[in-house]
């Protein structure tokens, strides 16, 4: 069993998660794709994110129509900074050996994998499938292989597109008063105009 994980703040969820982690999911035959909200991501813990309760049911409601996308709370439930060596090592226990994991991470934050907790151990446990981000490009492997040993051998380049949508960029919009629509599913879009989430005080 194939199983991909995309995780993120989400801070909101938009169409570019969405299509990414379907392209991905088609090309590497992945059987689910989980999306793991994080509670507090340790490269964030000095900026404010929305509370999880939120960024879980925008979430929730973003692939609830499609079965082959499950959320996965396991970060939002688990207390101090989040780390992906230690979620990914969780559920490896909780789907068994039997299951394969694909981590799925930008270019530019694979550019940035040699800070994160334990790389080296985090290449060896599952796939890195990384995708193009714009105005990042793909760091030169062979130094990252000398900062981690292994990780050439992980890593999967899908051929998928290049969504210019950020979840900074909505947020911005909604400070401004613009238009979402069609940046964010229609769930979500709604969901964040019953909340007032992101309007500037």
């Amino acid at each position: 069993m194939n199983i991909g994980v995309l995780g993120g703040a989400f801070d909101p969820i938009h169409t570019g998660h969405l299509i990414v982690a379907e392209q991905v999911r088609i090309k590497l035959g992945l059987n689910r794709v989980l999306f793991v909200p994080a509670g507090q991501p340790w490269l964030k813990v000095n900026h404010t994110i929305t509370p999880s309760g939120h960024r879980v049911e925008m979430v929730r409601r973003a692939i609830a129509d499609n079965p082959c996308f499950e959320l996965c709370t396991i970060e939002v439930e688990r207390p101090g900074p989040s780390y992906t060596v230690d979620t990914i090592e969780v559920l490896q226990k909780q789907l068994g050996r039997q299951a394969e994991l694909f981590f799925i991470l930008g270019s530019d934050s694979l550019a940035q994998l040699h800070s994160w907790k334990e790389p080296s151990r985090l290449v060896q446990i599952c796939c890195l499938v990384t995708l193009p981000r714009l105005g990042s490009n793909l760091p030169d492997l062979k130094s990252l292989e000398l900062r981690i040993p292994g990780i050439m051998h992980s890593i999967i380049q899908p051929d998928v597109p290049i969504i210019e949508i950020s979840s900074s960029q909505i947020r911005e919009h909604l400070a401004r008063g613009l238009s979402i629509r069609y940046l964010v599913p229609d769930e979500v879009g709604r969901y964040i105009e019953e909340q007032k989430l992101y309007r500037k005080l």
